[in-house]
């Protein structure tokens, strides 16, 4: 059975996208949204050319602009898979033959270069995407050709298509469980600060509505454009309000300068803690160890995880990129995406996406954050939870763990609070 498009979150908004220009990049995909019981494939055929040595697959990451920041990373570890399934021997025994494309950090640049890899370049799947704007104006494109993508970021939640896979967290496996923890420490006022766009805006009426329901104030909430680099007057704000702790959403380089920012106030992380979604150790080192050390972070994943087939990954990494560069969240649910593909492509014995999603429930992987199931009804996977605190060695240590993987609720519908959200 496929998987219907169950987008909840009311009036998409794709930031700067436009809809004339994803009618253009989707052709028939304007307007296509697909409901329960619909087919895609009726109105796309595919073009994937297995009948050589090899098969196709695309990566799409922000090589430039202000993204660059997080998603260099995300296309090396994506490169460091491909090479091994490679050496051995494929999938279904054919050479990956990969086709990067750049991002650039804009929404329609996305949504423009996911077509070119899957109607001209002919792609077996796509891995990438970072934003949620830009995952969002992907989106339709994957629908209306009926081809995949693999995205390897947490985000707001609010979703599920049956042509794109998460695996990174969707909201009860990151932003509940950090919520959960600064109420286990006391905390009773919350100051929000986000990158103005999707993601932000959601995972923050979220936080909203569970505030609400644990008796935690919340003192100001701000928003700044992707790339902002001025906080002189959301600092001063935060600092005024004087919460007991800051959550942070922005995205990209924005993070430097806030925390650049925050530090040149005098404040840290023992006067108002601040706890990020979105920064891991490849960010760090570009913040400076200085301004953000003992800050606090929620993943499923660092570097410091202590496993054998971390242990290996973490080797491997460095082994291909140089000693001085750190694993993360989002390399990592990227780098566990391919692997997870070529699972669901060798059950299935099939490249076509109709057999890969229906073989997709219940595929497991020994991945470097822990074994993942992917859950084959809302195609997220089961993550472990993990709170973090930066090092002085610009590590990120962990605080606090769920211990076991938590099953993926996108819509929130085991919790009362989140009633109406979706």
């Amino acid at each position: 059975m496929r998987l219907r498009s169950t987008s909840r979150y009311g009036a998409t908004r794709l930031s700067t996208v436009s809809l004339a220009a994803l009618c253009v990049v989707a052709l028939s995909a304007c307007g296509a949204r697909v409901d329960a019981g619909s087919d895609t494939s009726a109105s796309a055929t595919s073009c994937v050319d297995t009948s050589g040595d090899t098969v196709k697959i695309g990566f799409l990451n922000s090589l430039s602009g202000t993204m660059a920041i997080s998603e260099q990373t995300v296309h090396d570890s994506l490169q460091l898979a491909a090479k091994e399934i490679n050496a051995d021997g494929g999938v279904l025994g054919k050479e990956l033959e990969v086709v990067s494309e750049d991002g650039q950090s804009e929404p329609t640049v996305f949504a423009e270069k996911a077509g070119k890899l899957i109607t001209s370049d002919c792609v077996a799947a796509v891995f990438g995407g970072w934003t949620s704007a830009s995952r969002k104006a992907m989106l339709p494109v994957f629908e209306a050709q009926d081809s995949l993508l693999f995205y390897p970021v947490q985000y707001e939640g609010l979703e599920s298509s049956p042509n794109i896979f998460y695996t990174g967290a969707t909201t009860n496996q990151q932003i509940v469980p950090a919520l959960d923890y600064l109420a286990e420490q006391g905390t009773t006022s919350l100051f929000l600060v986000g990158s103005d766009y999707v993601f932000p805006r959601t995972a923050n009426k979220i936080i909203n509505a569970y505030a609400e329901a644990h008796d935690i104030e919340m003192v100001g909430e701000e928003y700044a454009p992707l790339g902002h680099t001025d906080f002189s007057t959301i600092v001063n704000k935060v600092k005024s309000a004087d919460a007991d702790a800051v959550f942070n959403t922005l995205n990209g380089d924005s993070n430097v300068a806030f925390f650049k920012e925050y530090n040149n106030a005098g404040m840290s992380a023992d006067d108002m803690p601040v706890v990020s979604v979105s920064i891991a150790e490849e960010e760090v080192g570009g913040i400076g160890v200085e301004n953000i050390e003992g800050q606090l972070t929620a993943w499923n994943y660092y570097q410091t995880v202590d496993s054998p087939a971390n242990s290996a990954f973490v080797e491997a990494f460095k082994a291909e990129y140089g000693e001085g560069r750190p694993t993360s969240d989002p390399m990592e649910a990227a780098y566990t995406s391919l692997y997870l593909w070529k699972a669901m492509v060798e059950k299935a014995e099939s490249f076509d996406v109709d057999d890969v999603t229906a073989a997709a429930d219940g595929i497991t992987f020994d991945a470097p954050e822990g074994e993942v199931v992917v859950n084959g009804e809302n195609h997220h996977i089961a993550k472990t939870a993990l709170i973090g605190k930066i090092g002085d060695d610009g590590l990120i240590h962990t605080e606090w763990s769920s211990q076991e993987p938590i099953e993926p609720d996108p819509f929130l519908e085991g919790y009362d609070w989140a009633d109406g959200l979706s």
